[in-house]
């Protein structure tokens, strides 16, 4: 290796060190990647079937205390209440042929594992003569039930057929069965998104890189991130649960970030092969530079995504697992996997040149690399430069115009977040066609939907509680179908209250808060009451999302103010940032809220209710609860990775120059078109969600899709460099305290790569004010941009 290499390795930080050694060891490198891959590749099929359903366990909920009292009081009562639903075309509920097949179905399932008391269900006002209900508990944990429910289903299927001669068929229903539903249907949407989104992704980089060989660079990064994202996950499934939402989230968030951060880095890595440096130095040196970059964007998607872990539901806190394990291996895969490749792929990335007007192939950042003309005299010399230093010396000479119409856009563009309703509710698209979800619907039609449960405990001894009143109340009850009282002649009395309305409805949640309400008056005093059921359980998750997202917004915030200031040394760059992707987040679920309302709950215009993170959605019009935790947390984090680096390149030159209004033209021109093209990216992957069946992921990718086309049109390119320009000297403020409380900056510069204080029409020799304000509110030169 030259020994100016050595060099660049050494005085280029950390980054650039890792680089400089993957490049040097390439092929070992590579072997150790291909292991992975390989290993994820044959681990993902085999561990498919370990895949978990979305989990509602939520630490130690109401719902959740109450379920365990009643499993340790009525064993046989079972950890949850699930429904065989019977059906026949052509035999009504009361002959003697269909009891048959009934009551054989019944006692096949009544020896198997996890099975406990099969009771049958009075018929109610209003149920199909050709249904028939039995309601069955089943015990174990969710895991457990999961793990025995396909054996469970097989026994009813076969049996409930074989004994009416194929006229009577049965569907298990309960919160498991319709979860369970979700995880081949995920499976099916993951290998259609990918086939659709990846093929789209690299048009636009060939398109915009110049060539399809420069195009491959990235996606080979990317789905090497995705396996080995895949392999980790299907891993952790041997010693823990993991859902396909998790896998379906780690999997986008690796694509995206795959193709984002490789871009970043193949950019600059051409962009020192066009100044004449040899493949392994142009590695060392992309590394140093876009990979510094990249390692900051990646910790604050890493830190965004941890503050998800505050809320106690468990699927919440494994997708925010899934997003950080993704993050990571990704960062990995840019610092290693991608230099390693860089030089051995060098003569391959101009093959398959594609005409581009206005410029050569391959060479996004070409355009004005001596900088843009100098500022603001230049008008003459404006028409000569492309589009983007056009623009840019527009927009220097008006802020306050574009300032104030880009405020007005996002206000406008969040208005109706004013009114967005939240919700958690089954995913009837996803399950319309399945055995469980035609049961489910027969249920519903039928007005017998759910099954709430009181758990009334007393003193040992003492005689069961007294349920009268309360029971006569909800008879009364249009909501209620029936209500039944058990005591188990010890320590507890139960009272089952058989909904009308599907557990996920507004009726149902409007008749748990009236139990709450009534049963303090209408049961003796001093009784305590524990609710279980799926509407209980919805709601305990509701409620945790909705309080915990005020405190997800709170850690993310601190968390991006206190790195964005540790990396910018500056105090009104973080609160700016901040209040930019605020804007763009409340943008985005706006645009979400209102295509909601108009499409009835899904943005695909398709079904009836939206999906949820937990197998639940919303329907109506509504928006899935989860999704603004997810969103917000992962949006954050992926705005600040094109704030940091636009920010980056105009710190650069501001430290170099001390003038902020050529600093702001100089930054923006050069990170516009990549930071374009690689949001552009970031939208077509997370846009393929769109494509899935389940609702919940359909709000997430139009969320997270429209908050980074905003982010990219609004905000970086027009919104921050308007108020940079217009803050000046004060975007840089950095009290006197606080220089001496954060880290000292690294201080490298043209030493480290001679052509980092290139000269340019901007920058002219920096007064000594000027070098100690640098040296006050930082040291990013090139080589960190």
């Amino acid at each position: 290796m030259p020994d100016s290499t050595n060099t660049t390795a050494r005085d280029s930080g950390p980054t650039g060190r890792i680089g400089a050694t993957a490049a040097r060891h390439g092929r070992l490198v590579m072997w150790v990647w291909a292991v992975l891959i390989t290993t994820s590749a044959v681990l993902l099929p085999l561990q498919l079937g370990r895949l978990s359903i979305p989990s509602t366990a939520m630490g130690d909920s109401p719902a959740l205390r109450a379920a365990e009292l009643i499993t340790q009081g009525f064993p046989r009562l079972g950890s949850e209440q699930m429904m065989l639903a019977f059906d026949s075309p052509t035999w009504q509920g009361t002959d003697p042929a269909y009891q048959k097949a009934v009551s054989s179905t019944a006692r096949a399932i009544v020896g198997r594992a996890g099975v406990g008391t099969v009771l049958p269900v009075p018929t109610v006002t209003g149920q199909n003569p050709r249904h028939v209900y039995v309601s069955i508990g089943v015990t174990g944990d969710e895991s457990t039930r999961q793990r025995r429910l396909p054996h469970l289903q097989d026994v009813a299927y076969r049996t409930a057929r074989e004994t009416s001669g194929g006229r009577v068929s049965v569907a298990v229903v309960g919160l498991t069965p319709v979860l369970a539903e979700l995880i081949h249907a995920d499976v099916k949407d993951l290998r259609f998104v990918e086939i659709v989104t990846v093929p789209t992704a690299v048009l636009l980089l060939a398109f915009g890189l110049g060539s399809l060989g420069a195009a491959v660079v990235p996606l080979v990064v990317a789905v090497s991130t995705v396996l080995v994202s895949t392999g980790a996950l299907m891993a952790m499934s041997l010693v823990t649960q993991v859902d396909t939402t998790m896998l379906t989230l780690a999997s986008s968030v690796g694509l995206g970030l795959g193709l984002d951060y490789a871009l970043l880095i193949l950019l600059r890595y051409r962009q020192a092969r066009s100044r004449g440096r040899t493949p392994l130095e142009a590695t060392a040196r992309a590394t140093a530079t876009a990979g510094t970059t990249v390692s900051w964007c990646a910790l604050v998607v890493v830190t965004t995504s941890a503050a998800l872990l505050i809320i106690p539901a468990r699927n919440v806190r494994m997708l925010a697992l899934g997003a950080m394990i993704a993050t990571g291996i990704t960062l990995c895969a840019a610092l290693t996997l991608l230099p390693a490749l860089l030089p051995r792929l060098d003569p391959w990335l101009d093959r398959g040149r594609l005409r581009r007007r206005g410029g050569s192939p391959g060479k996004l950042e070409a355009e004005g690399t001596t900088g843009p003309p100098a500022f603001p005299g230049a008008g003459a010399k404006a028409a000569t430069d492309g589009w983007w230093t056009r623009w840019t010396l527009h927009l220097m000479r008006r802020p306050w115009p574009y300032l104030i119409s880009a405020l007005t856009v996002l206000v406008l563009a969040a208005t109706p977040v004013l009114g967005i309703r939240l919700g958690l509710h089954y995913d009837r698209t996803a399950l319309a066609h399945t055995t469980t979800g035609q049961g489910l619907l027969r249920m519903e039609h039928d007005r017998l939907a759910s099954v709430t449960v009181l758990a009334l405990p007393h003193p040992p001894g003492a005689p069961p509680v007294d349920t009268t009143a309360l029971s006569a109340a909800l008879h009364t009850d249009p909501r209620v179908a029936l209500a039944s009282a058990l005591d188990n002649g010890k320590d507890l009395t139960v009272l089952a209250v058989g909904e009308r309305n599907a557990p996920d409805s507004a009726a149902s949640t409007s008749l748990l808060n009236d139990i709450h309400r009534l049963a303090p008056r209408l049961l003796p005093a001093g009784q305590r009451v524990l609710i279980a059921g799926p509407t209980a359980a919805l709601a305990d998750l509701k409620s945790a999302a909705v309080t915990g997202l005020w405190q997800v917004i709170g850690i993310v915030l601190a968390s991006s103010f206190v790195l964005l200031l540790v990396v910018f040394r500056s105090v009104l760059i973080p609160l700016k940032a901040i209040a930019m992707n605020v804007l763009a987040v409340g943008a985005a679920f706006g645009v979400l809220t209102l295509v909601s309302e108009m499409s009835g709950g899904t943005p695909a215009g398709g079904g009836t209710a939206a999906g949820g993170v937990a197998g639940a959605g919303v329907a109506g019009g509504g928006v899935n609860v989860l999704i603004p935790l997810l969103a917000f947390a992962l949006v954050f984090g992926l705005s600040m990775d094109y704030e940091v680096f636009l920010v980056h390149r105009i710190a650069e030159h501001y430290h170099r120059s001390g003038d902020n209004a050529r600093a702001v033209a100089h930054g923006l021109q050069h990170t516009a078109r990549t930071i374009t093209l690689a949001a552009a990216v970031m939208v077509v992957t997370f846009a393929g969600l769109l494509t899935t069946h389940r609702q919940d992921f359909q709000q997430m990718g139009l969320t997270v899709a429209a908050a980074i086309a905003i982010d990219v049109t609004v905000i970086r390119i027009v919104l921050v460099p308007s108020l940079m320009r217009l803050l000046g000297h004060r975007n840089w403020w950095l009290p006197h305290g606080l220089t001496r409380l954060l880290p000292a900056p690294r201080r490298t510069g043209a030493h480290a790569f001679p052509d980092a204080e290139a000269a340019s029409p901007l920058v002219s020799p920096r007064t000594p004010s000027q070098a100690n304000r640098a040296s006050r509110t930082g040291a990013f030169t090139e080589e960190q941009g």
